[in-house]
């Protein structure tokens, strides 16, 4: 079975960098509010309910059709969070951040056909040390 085009983008460039500040700002209070150290699945509900708080609207664990050659494949990636159906969020509470945690945002941005992703890693003292962007065909 081929599987059908992804969907279009509706935001444009303007509209995509105001909800990235939306999104970021969301991410700093989280973190101001419950300090490092804890699990990332807390963070993801804390952080799913800012979004609901402030308007923004998100899902997350978001299944993604794996895609090869055309045809979708039985599996699927899972995202943790995807904001406005456009902005895919990797979260991390870790100690080290892994080079493949880079390479896992880069390849879930490619195959999901989105143009901006996060890479948040919420265990660091300074929160702003902790968000990686990423960009597809920006």
């Amino acid at each position: 079975m081929i599987a059908e085009e992804p969907e279009a983008t509706y935001l444009t460039r303007t509209s995509l960098d105001d909800l990235a500040k939306r999104i970021v700002d969301s991410v700093f209070y989280v973190h101001k509010t419950m300090g490092p150290g804890l699990l990332e699945s807390i963070y993801e509900q804390c952080l799913m309910k800012e979004f609901e708080l402030r308007g923004i609207k998100a899902r997350n664990q978001v299944m993604i059709p794996l895609v090869y050659r055309g045809y979708e494949l039985t599996r699927e990636l899972k995202v943790d969070i995807l904001v406005e159906n456009e902005i895919i969020l990797e979260l991390k509470s870790a100690e080290v951040m892994n080079p493949v945690f880079d390479a896992q945002i880069i390849s879930y941005l490619k195959l999901a056909d989105k143009r901006l992703g996060f890479l948040i890693n919420f265990n660091v003292p300074l929160i702003k040390n902790g968000i990686k962007r990423f960009v597809n065909k920006y």
